[in-house]
Protein backbone atom coordinates (compact mmCIF):
# COMPACT_ATOMS: atom_id res chain seq x y z
CA UNK A 1 0.00 0.00 0.00
CA UNK A 2 1.25 3.50 -0.82
CA UNK A 3 1.99 5.98 1.75
CA UNK A 4 -0.61 7.83 2.71
CA UNK A 5 0.49 11.38 0.85
CA UNK A 6 0.97 9.14 -2.13
CA UNK A 7 -2.78 7.62 -1.62
CA UNK A 8 -3.83 11.02 -0.90
CA UNK A 9 -2.72 12.36 -4.26
CA UNK A 10 -4.10 9.36 -5.96
CA UNK A 11 -7.69 10.17 -4.80
CA UNK A 12 -7.63 13.82 -5.46
CA UNK A 13 -6.46 12.94 -8.77
CA UNK A 14 -9.32 10.15 -9.39
CA UNK A 15 -11.83 12.09 -8.47
CA UNK A 16 -11.21 14.79 -10.09
CA UNK A 17 -10.67 18.15 -7.70
CA UNK A 18 -9.68 20.44 -10.20
CA UNK A 19 -12.53 19.22 -12.50
CA UNK A 20 -15.77 19.61 -9.98
CA UNK A 21 -17.91 17.20 -11.97
CA UNK A 22 -21.01 18.79 -10.68
CA UNK A 23 -19.62 21.91 -12.72
CA UNK A 24 -22.28 21.70 -15.57
CA UNK A 25 -25.24 20.03 -14.43
CA UNK A 26 -27.84 22.55 -12.10
CA UNK A 27 -29.36 23.97 -15.42
CA UNK A 28 -30.09 20.47 -17.21
CA UNK A 29 -30.48 18.87 -13.93
CA UNK A 30 -32.94 21.66 -12.64
CA UNK A 31 -34.79 21.44 -15.63
CA UNK A 32 -35.79 17.81 -15.63
CA UNK A 33 -36.68 18.58 -11.86
CA UNK A 34 -39.07 20.58 -12.46
CA UNK A 35 -41.12 18.36 -15.40
CA UNK A 36 -40.52 15.31 -13.37
CA UNK A 37 -40.46 15.88 -9.36
CA UNK A 38 -42.37 13.42 -7.14
CA UNK A 39 -45.45 13.88 -5.47
CA UNK A 40 -44.44 13.76 -2.16
CA UNK A 41 -46.42 14.53 1.28
CA UNK A 42 -43.14 16.21 2.76
CA UNK A 43 -42.68 18.49 -0.27
CA UNK A 44 -46.05 19.65 -0.28
CA UNK A 45 -44.71 22.24 2.96
CA UNK A 46 -40.89 23.00 3.61
CA UNK A 47 -41.73 23.37 6.99
CA UNK A 48 -38.40 22.55 9.27
CA UNK A 49 -39.86 19.93 11.24
CA UNK A 50 -42.00 18.48 8.42
CA UNK A 51 -38.92 17.76 6.50
CA UNK A 52 -36.33 16.92 9.22
CA UNK A 53 -38.89 14.41 10.58
CA UNK A 54 -39.04 12.68 6.68
CA UNK A 55 -35.57 12.60 6.00
CA UNK A 56 -35.25 10.88 9.73
CA UNK A 57 -38.30 8.50 8.55
CA UNK A 58 -36.54 7.92 5.11
CA UNK A 59 -32.89 6.85 6.12
CA UNK A 60 -32.44 3.45 5.03
CA UNK A 61 -35.98 2.90 4.11
CA UNK A 62 -38.10 3.36 0.91
CA UNK A 63 -40.18 6.26 0.26
CA UNK A 64 -43.46 3.95 -0.40
CA UNK A 65 -42.86 2.24 2.83
CA UNK A 66 -42.65 5.81 4.41
CA UNK A 67 -45.07 7.59 3.40
CA UNK A 68 -48.19 5.88 5.38
CA UNK A 69 -45.67 6.10 8.60
CA UNK A 70 -45.07 10.22 7.82
CA UNK A 71 -49.03 10.67 7.47
CA UNK A 72 -49.82 8.96 10.74
CA UNK A 73 -46.89 10.80 12.30
CA UNK A 74 -47.97 14.07 11.35
CA UNK A 75 -51.83 13.37 12.55
CA UNK A 76 -50.19 12.40 15.76
CA UNK A 77 -47.47 14.90 16.15
CA UNK A 78 -48.00 17.89 14.18
CA UNK A 79 -45.16 19.97 15.46
CA UNK A 80 -42.17 20.17 17.75
CA UNK A 81 -43.81 20.96 20.57
CA UNK A 82 -46.33 17.79 20.67
CA UNK A 83 -43.20 15.35 19.64
CA UNK A 84 -41.42 16.95 22.74
CA UNK A 85 -44.38 16.07 24.80
CA UNK A 86 -45.40 12.77 23.40
CA UNK A 87 -45.14 9.74 25.68
CA UNK A 88 -42.37 6.82 24.87
CA UNK A 89 -45.54 4.28 23.91
CA UNK A 90 -46.86 6.67 21.50
CA UNK A 91 -43.37 7.37 20.09
CA UNK A 92 -42.47 3.80 19.58
CA UNK A 93 -46.30 2.63 18.57
CA UNK A 94 -45.95 5.72 15.49
CA UNK A 95 -42.86 4.44 14.43
CA UNK A 96 -43.43 0.56 14.29
CA UNK A 97 -42.20 -1.56 11.92
CA UNK A 98 -39.70 1.52 10.47
CA UNK A 99 -36.39 0.06 12.30
CA UNK A 100 -34.37 1.32 13.81
CA UNK A 101 -35.60 2.48 16.94
CA UNK A 102 -32.94 4.65 18.36
CA UNK A 103 -34.28 7.15 15.38
CA UNK A 104 -37.69 7.91 17.07
CA UNK A 105 -36.14 8.04 20.06
CA UNK A 106 -33.41 10.96 18.85
CA UNK A 107 -36.35 12.41 17.37
CA UNK A 108 -37.51 13.11 20.33
CA UNK A 109 -34.70 14.24 22.45
CA UNK A 110 -33.84 16.77 19.65
CA UNK A 111 -37.57 18.26 19.85
CA UNK A 112 -36.73 18.49 23.58
CA UNK A 113 -33.87 20.30 22.78
CA UNK A 114 -35.38 22.57 20.17
CA UNK A 115 -38.28 23.69 23.02
CA UNK A 116 -35.66 24.05 25.67
CA UNK A 117 -33.24 25.79 23.73
CA UNK A 118 -34.37 27.76 21.04
CA UNK A 119 -38.15 28.40 22.22
CA UNK A 120 -39.44 25.84 20.22
CA UNK A 121 -37.84 27.77 16.98
CA UNK A 122 -36.45 25.53 14.88
CA UNK A 123 -32.64 26.31 14.14
CA UNK A 124 -32.01 27.74 10.68
CA UNK A 125 -28.45 26.91 9.99
CA UNK A 126 -26.45 23.81 9.00
CA UNK A 127 -24.04 24.24 11.43
CA UNK A 128 -27.07 24.44 14.56
CA UNK A 129 -28.60 21.32 13.01
CA UNK A 130 -25.74 19.09 13.67
CA UNK A 131 -25.89 19.72 17.12
CA UNK A 132 -29.20 18.11 17.42
CA UNK A 133 -29.28 14.20 18.71
CA UNK A 134 -29.46 12.05 15.88
CA UNK A 135 -28.55 14.33 12.64
CA UNK A 136 -25.61 14.18 10.69
CA UNK A 137 -24.19 15.96 8.02
CA UNK A 138 -27.00 14.70 5.03
CA UNK A 139 -29.92 15.85 7.23
CA UNK A 140 -28.61 18.58 8.50
CA UNK A 141 -27.74 19.51 4.72
CA UNK A 142 -31.04 19.03 3.77
CA UNK A 143 -32.87 20.59 5.70
CA UNK A 144 -31.18 23.74 5.68
CA UNK A 145 -31.10 23.93 2.24
CA UNK A 146 -35.06 22.59 1.65
CA UNK A 147 -36.43 24.53 5.07
CA UNK A 148 -34.01 27.78 5.19
CA UNK A 149 -32.51 27.03 1.61
CA UNK A 150 -28.87 27.43 2.61
CA UNK A 151 -26.36 27.08 0.05
CA UNK A 152 -24.83 23.47 1.70
CA UNK A 153 -25.10 20.28 -0.12
CA UNK A 154 -26.67 17.24 1.67
CA UNK A 155 -24.62 13.71 0.46
CA UNK A 156 -25.90 10.65 0.48
CA UNK A 157 -25.58 6.98 -1.44
CA UNK A 158 -27.31 8.47 -3.89
CA UNK A 159 -25.39 11.72 -4.57
CA UNK A 160 -21.95 9.47 -4.48
CA UNK A 161 -23.44 6.93 -6.86
CA UNK A 162 -24.46 10.22 -9.08
CA UNK A 163 -20.59 11.76 -8.72
CA UNK A 164 -18.91 8.09 -8.97
CA UNK A 165 -20.66 7.63 -12.31
CA UNK A 166 -20.28 11.52 -13.91
CA UNK A 167 -16.92 11.50 -13.19
CA UNK A 168 -16.04 7.70 -13.39
CA UNK A 169 -14.47 7.79 -10.16
CA UNK A 170 -12.71 4.16 -9.09
CA UNK A 171 -12.58 5.34 -5.10
CA UNK A 172 -14.94 3.43 -3.07
CA UNK A 173 -17.43 5.07 -2.17
CA UNK A 174 -18.01 4.49 1.62
CA UNK A 175 -14.40 6.30 2.05
CA UNK A 176 -15.01 9.20 4.03
CA UNK A 177 -12.38 11.01 1.97
CA UNK A 178 -15.13 10.55 -1.10
CA UNK A 179 -17.83 11.64 1.00
CA UNK A 180 -15.64 14.92 2.05
CA UNK A 181 -14.63 15.60 -1.70
CA UNK A 182 -18.20 15.44 -3.46
CA UNK A 183 -19.47 17.70 -0.41
CA UNK A 184 -16.92 19.99 -1.34
CA UNK A 185 -17.95 20.02 -4.76
CA UNK A 186 -21.64 20.42 -4.23
CA UNK A 187 -21.09 23.66 -2.10
CA UNK A 188 -19.51 25.03 -5.19
CA UNK A 189 -22.01 24.84 -7.39
CA UNK A 190 -25.83 25.12 -5.75
CA UNK A 191 -27.74 27.49 -6.88
CA UNK A 192 -28.22 30.28 -4.31
CA UNK A 193 -32.28 30.46 -5.16
CA UNK A 194 -32.61 27.15 -5.69
CA UNK A 195 -30.71 25.30 -3.01
CA UNK A 196 -33.14 22.98 -1.83
CA UNK A 197 -34.51 22.39 -5.10
CA UNK A 198 -31.20 21.24 -6.51
CA UNK A 199 -30.74 18.64 -3.50
CA UNK A 200 -34.57 17.35 -4.11
CA UNK A 201 -33.42 17.12 -7.72
CA UNK A 202 -30.07 14.72 -7.15
CA UNK A 203 -31.84 12.48 -4.85
CA UNK A 204 -34.78 12.52 -7.43
CA UNK A 205 -32.39 10.80 -9.54
CA UNK A 206 -30.71 9.18 -7.97
CA UNK A 207 -33.62 7.37 -7.26
CA UNK A 208 -35.33 7.15 -10.39
CA UNK A 209 -32.72 7.20 -13.15
CA UNK A 210 -29.44 6.81 -11.62
CA UNK A 211 -30.26 3.58 -10.11
CA UNK A 212 -27.89 1.17 -7.75
CA UNK A 213 -26.96 -1.97 -8.62
CA UNK A 214 -25.98 -1.89 -12.23
CA UNK A 215 -29.19 -0.79 -13.97
CA UNK A 216 -29.01 2.82 -14.58
CA UNK A 217 -31.98 4.43 -16.72
CA UNK A 218 -29.21 6.77 -18.71
CA UNK A 219 -31.79 7.21 -21.50
CA UNK A 220 -34.44 9.56 -19.27
CA UNK A 221 -30.92 11.01 -17.58
CA UNK A 222 -30.37 14.64 -18.06
CA UNK A 223 -26.92 14.40 -17.04
CA UNK A 224 -26.12 11.56 -19.52
CA UNK A 225 -24.08 13.72 -22.40
CA UNK A 226 -21.95 14.47 -19.28
CA UNK A 227 -21.40 11.08 -17.96
CA UNK A 228 -18.02 10.10 -18.25
CA UNK A 229 -18.85 6.93 -16.96
CA UNK A 230 -21.77 5.97 -19.83
CA UNK A 231 -18.98 7.29 -22.18
CA UNK A 232 -17.11 4.58 -21.41
CA UNK A 233 -19.79 2.17 -21.29
CA UNK A 234 -18.87 1.54 -17.10
CA UNK A 235 -21.85 2.52 -15.70
CA UNK A 236 -23.24 -0.65 -14.67
CA UNK A 237 -19.47 -1.20 -13.17
CA UNK A 238 -19.67 1.77 -10.63
CA UNK A 239 -19.86 3.05 -8.34
CA UNK A 240 -17.07 0.62 -6.46
CA UNK A 241 -17.30 -0.17 -2.95
CA UNK A 242 -16.00 -2.55 -0.58
CA UNK A 243 -17.36 -5.59 0.52
CA UNK A 244 -19.54 -5.22 3.29
CA UNK A 245 -18.69 -7.66 6.18
CA UNK A 246 -21.03 -10.76 6.21
CA UNK A 247 -24.35 -10.55 8.86
CA UNK A 248 -23.73 -12.54 12.30
CA UNK A 249 -26.37 -15.25 12.16
CA UNK A 250 -28.17 -15.55 15.79
CA UNK A 251 -30.36 -18.54 16.15
CA UNK A 252 -33.28 -18.18 19.08
CA UNK A 253 -36.41 -20.23 20.26
CA UNK A 254 -39.81 -17.36 20.76
CA UNK A 255 -42.41 -18.73 23.07
CA UNK A 256 -45.90 -17.61 22.64
CA UNK A 257 -47.37 -18.29 25.82
CA UNK A 258 -50.89 -18.32 25.75
CA UNK A 259 -52.87 -17.67 29.34
CA UNK A 260 -56.65 -17.07 29.20
CA UNK A 261 -57.15 -14.93 26.54
CA UNK A 262 -53.59 -13.44 27.36
CA UNK A 263 -50.20 -13.94 25.97
CA UNK A 264 -47.05 -13.01 27.96
CA UNK A 265 -44.69 -10.38 26.79
CA UNK A 266 -41.02 -8.50 28.86
CA UNK A 267 -39.55 -5.54 28.11
CA UNK A 268 -36.00 -5.61 26.47
CA UNK A 269 -33.17 -4.03 27.82
CA UNK A 270 -32.61 -0.17 27.43
CA UNK A 271 -29.35 -0.70 25.89
CA UNK A 272 -28.86 -2.42 22.31
CA UNK A 273 -30.50 -3.74 19.60
CA UNK A 274 -34.36 -3.07 20.13
CA UNK A 275 -33.96 -1.17 23.27
CA UNK A 276 -36.54 -0.94 25.62
CA UNK A 277 -39.18 -2.30 22.99
CA UNK A 278 -41.84 -5.32 23.97
CA UNK A 279 -41.08 -8.65 23.08
CA UNK A 280 -42.21 -12.45 23.22
CA UNK A 281 -40.21 -14.78 25.39
CA UNK A 282 -37.02 -16.47 24.32
CA UNK A 283 -34.10 -18.17 24.65
CA UNK A 284 -30.71 -18.63 22.55
CA UNK A 285 -30.90 -21.65 20.07
CA UNK A 286 -33.07 -23.17 18.06
CA UNK A 287 -34.42 -25.99 20.21
CA UNK A 288 -36.05 -28.86 19.74
CA UNK A 289 -39.90 -29.08 21.48
CA UNK A 290 -38.13 -31.21 23.79
CA UNK A 291 -35.39 -29.13 24.64
CA UNK A 292 -38.00 -26.13 24.60
CA UNK A 293 -39.53 -27.12 27.61
CA UNK A 294 -36.26 -27.06 29.81
CA UNK A 295 -37.09 -22.96 29.87
CA UNK A 296 -40.79 -22.68 30.83
CA UNK A 297 -40.36 -24.17 34.55
CA UNK A 298 -37.59 -21.27 35.16
CA UNK A 299 -40.23 -18.97 34.02
CA UNK A 300 -42.78 -20.29 36.61
CA UNK A 301 -45.09 -22.20 34.14
CA UNK A 302 -45.52 -25.90 32.87
CA UNK A 303 -47.41 -26.39 29.37
CA UNK A 304 -51.00 -27.47 28.93
CA UNK A 305 -50.62 -27.64 25.06
CA UNK A 306 -48.03 -27.50 22.17
CA UNK A 307 -50.59 -25.62 19.58
CA UNK A 308 -47.58 -25.35 17.06
CA UNK A 309 -44.30 -24.71 15.51
CA UNK A 310 -43.55 -21.51 13.58
CA UNK A 311 -40.43 -20.47 12.00
CA UNK A 312 -39.34 -17.03 11.34
CA UNK A 313 -36.39 -15.01 10.12
CA UNK A 314 -35.76 -11.37 10.15
CA UNK A 315 -32.58 -9.57 8.41
CA UNK A 316 -31.14 -6.39 10.11
CA UNK A 317 -28.48 -5.08 8.67
CA UNK A 318 -25.30 -6.40 10.36
CA UNK A 319 -27.09 -9.67 11.95
CA UNK A 320 -29.82 -12.26 11.01
CA UNK A 321 -32.55 -13.67 13.50
CA UNK A 322 -33.23 -17.14 12.78
CA UNK A 323 -36.24 -18.15 14.84
CA UNK A 324 -38.20 -21.37 15.85
CA UNK A 325 -41.28 -20.17 17.65
CA UNK A 326 -43.31 -22.55 19.80
CA UNK A 327 -47.19 -21.53 20.51
CA UNK A 328 -49.06 -23.24 23.83
CA UNK A 329 -51.63 -22.91 25.99
CA UNK A 330 -49.74 -22.59 30.15
CA UNK A 331 -50.76 -22.56 33.74
CA UNK A 332 -48.81 -20.57 35.98
CA UNK A 333 -47.92 -17.18 36.99
CA UNK A 334 -45.23 -16.48 34.44
CA UNK A 335 -41.78 -14.74 35.46
CA UNK A 336 -41.94 -11.82 37.44
CA UNK A 337 -40.52 -9.37 34.43
CA UNK A 338 -43.28 -10.95 32.14
CA UNK A 339 -46.46 -8.85 31.20
CA UNK A 340 -49.70 -10.36 30.62
CA UNK A 341 -52.18 -8.82 27.62
CA UNK A 342 -54.93 -9.34 25.85
CA UNK A 343 -55.68 -8.36 22.38
CA UNK A 344 -56.41 -5.07 22.63
CA UNK A 345 -53.75 -4.37 24.83
CA UNK A 346 -51.40 -6.12 22.07
CA UNK A 347 -52.47 -4.06 19.74
CA UNK A 348 -51.60 -0.89 21.14
CA UNK A 349 -47.83 -1.95 22.09
CA UNK A 350 -44.82 -1.56 19.93
CA UNK A 351 -43.38 -4.92 18.64
CA UNK A 352 -40.30 -4.93 16.57
CA UNK A 353 -41.28 -5.70 12.84
CA UNK A 354 -38.34 -8.84 13.66
CA UNK A 355 -41.52 -10.49 15.63
CA UNK A 356 -44.16 -9.64 13.29
CA UNK A 357 -44.85 -13.61 12.29
CA UNK A 358 -45.43 -14.03 16.13
CA UNK A 359 -47.62 -10.75 16.60
CA UNK A 360 -49.83 -12.24 13.29
CA UNK A 361 -50.11 -15.45 15.02
CA UNK A 362 -50.95 -14.13 19.24
CA UNK A 363 -53.71 -11.66 17.06
CA UNK A 364 -55.27 -14.78 15.93
CA UNK A 365 -55.01 -17.05 18.70
CA UNK A 366 -56.70 -14.53 21.14
CA UNK A 367 -59.71 -13.63 18.39
CA UNK A 368 -61.71 -10.44 18.31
Amino acid sequence: MPPLRVRDAILRSTMGEKNNVFSAVAAPLLQWYDENKRDLPWRRNTDPYRVWVSEIMLQQTRVAAVIPYYERWMCALPDVQTLAAADEAQLMKLWQGLGYYSRARNLQKAAKQIVEEYGGQFPDRYEKLLKLPGVGEYTAGAVASIAFSEKVGAVDGNVLRIAARLGAMETDILDPRMKKMVRGMLDAVIPEDRSGDFNQALMDLGATVCLPGGRPVCECCPLAGQCEARRLGRQQELPLRGKKKARRIEEMTVYLLLRGGEVALRKRSEDGLLAGLWEFPYVSGRLSEAEAVQPLSGWGVTARDWKKAIPAKHVFTHVEWHMNGYMLDIAGEGAEDFLWVDRNTLETLAIPTAFKTYYTECMSALGK
